[in-house]
């Protein structure tokens, strides 16, 4: 691993970062989406180490790239048949310099202790580029709630939060919703919960619904953040979504309400996706029909066209990256833009990306995209409106009072103006003007690496 965004950066510094990047390899070997996650880290802070050694001399590095605390447990329950399933569920509390632990719950049969690493080692910079006092944690289990039945899935979520309860607190680690875990899931851990805790505790999760502590526009707050960022990005270009095609990945939360935010800017969306495959609806994406078949009935996107015949389902979901459109928005999961879906992009003229998703785009794409300066939101900046709503979540827990949904969607909009430009300003100070990806990670690791030396070696 050789840095090569900056020629900014001194031996010291490169030799330092690829010591750190060695050992990770060494220590976790079998983890390639952490590698991943810390490689483009690492390159993208060889200029910050450069400029301010003192954070080598401190062991800051080693440090962040070693979770604070790893937790793992077997999550036993009994499905409708009257069998006793187990699953493993994970807990990683990753660094808590400026705040309680924060980060999602992800029930998902590709989690591991990789997944769970990668995704709290992203959450430790998106939390810090929100200006919010909250550290970076992340949890989650293999367990898959798709055609599980209401009971199933609030035995399994009763059962995580038995154990999960004795490491989580308002003041201490706030979990949220992530793929697999929505109002539903919230909904049973937070009662199960309030049983064991006693009290009501409104702080302990955030995602939970309106009746009982959440917060209005939470659920639109990861879809609408992407696209207010990437709205950012373009107006920086003096370009909008305003007739524009724009591809959506994925069909969840984020992806429904990038697909919103979007439409009501004016873009013409249509495409997008589930696990089996994609549908391409050449008229505009009928949102009402996408939300009811994925919120309410909980079916597959293939349904889309019995109700659209016009559109056309097509099975697999890589191939959504083939359709022309001026913006992409990869809402899905991680490593779901490879470099081969990059060129065909790029050959048919895509503009803008903005990673709606965890590390949806992989090293060698992001790299292709920069290359052939097509606008890159990277996750960490782009991504972070989910979790921002949720600090506010929390904000109005602690002032028991509710915001409207215009006053949470103003801040919402505040905070990603605020992380467009504390990224721009970040990639110019340290010789990669235009790179959004180093700006997010040399941005948000400034605040914390300053925390931890403020605070000792702890």
């Amino acid at each position: 691993m050789v840095p090569t965004l900056s020629s900014e950066v001194s031996n010291e510094a490169v030799q330092y970062v690829q010591r750190i990047y060695a050992e990770v390899q060494k220590r976790d070997p079998h983890e390639p989406e952490f590698h991943q996650a810390v490689q483009e880290f690492l390159e993208s802070i060889t200029p910050v180490l450069t400029r301010h050694p003192q954070y080598m001399k401190h062991g800051i590095l080693e440090r962040l790239v070693e979770p604070e605390r790893s937790i793992s447990f077997r999550v036993p329950w009994v499905d409708d048949a009257g069998n006793t399933q187990v699953n493993r569920g994970f807990r990683i509390q990753f660094n808590s310099a400026i705040g309680p632990y924060k980060g999602g719950l992800r029930f998902h049969p590709s989690v591991y202790l990789g997944i769970i690493k990668f995704l709290g080692f992203e959450q430790i910079f998106k939390n810090s580029l929100t200006g919010l006092p909250m550290g970076g944690g992340k949890g989650g289990s293999d367990f898959d709630p798709k055609d599980k039945s209401d009971q199933e899935v609030m035995r399994f979520t009763q059962s995580f939060m038995t154990e999960l309860y004795r490491h989580i607190g308002q003041d201490t680690d706030v979990p949220a919703g992530d793929i697999g875990v929505g109002a539903r899931e919230i909904g049973y851990m937070f009662g199960q919960y309030k049983r064991i805790h006693g009290g009501h505790a409104a702080g302990v999760l955030t995602g939970k619904g309106l009746l009982y502590g959440g917060s209005l526009a939470r659920k639109e707050a990861t879809g609408y953040g992407c696209v207010y960022f990437v709205q950012e990005m373009l107006s920086a270009r003096g370009a909008s979504f305003k007739d524009r095609k724009v591809v959506i990945s994925g069909s969840g939360n984020v992806s429904i309400y990038a697909i919103e935010k979007a439409q009501q800017l004016g873009a013409h969306v249509i495409a997008c996706s589930d696990s089996n495959g994609y549908i391409h609806d050449p008229q505009g994406i009928n949102l009402a029909t996408v939300k009811r078949l994925k919120e309410t009935e909980r079916l597959r996107i293939s349904e889309y066209v019995k109700e659209h015949p016009h559109a056309e389902y097509v099975e697999g979901c890589s191939g959504i990256w083939s359709l022309p459109c001026d913006i992409a928005l990869p809402c899905a999961t991680q490593n779901e833009l490879d470099l081969e879906s990059a060129r065909t992009l790029i050959l048919n003229g895509v503009q803008a990306i903005g990673e709606g998703a965890n590390m949806p785009t992989t090293l060698q794409a992001v790299e292709l995209f920069l290359e052939n300066q097509v606008l890159f939101a990277p996750a960490k900046a782009a991504n972070a409106g989910g979790v921002a709503v949720s600090g506010l979540e929390m904000s109005q827990n602690s002032m028991r009072l509710s915001w409207t949904f215009e006053e949470v969607d103003e801040k919402l909009q505040g905070i990603m103006k605020n992380i467009y430009s504390r990224t721009v300003q970040a990639a110019e100070d340290y010789g990669v003007a235009g790179n959004l990806v180093a700006g997010a990670n040399i941005a948000g690791f400034l605040k914390v690496a300053d925390t931890m030396l403020a605070q000792g070696i702890v």
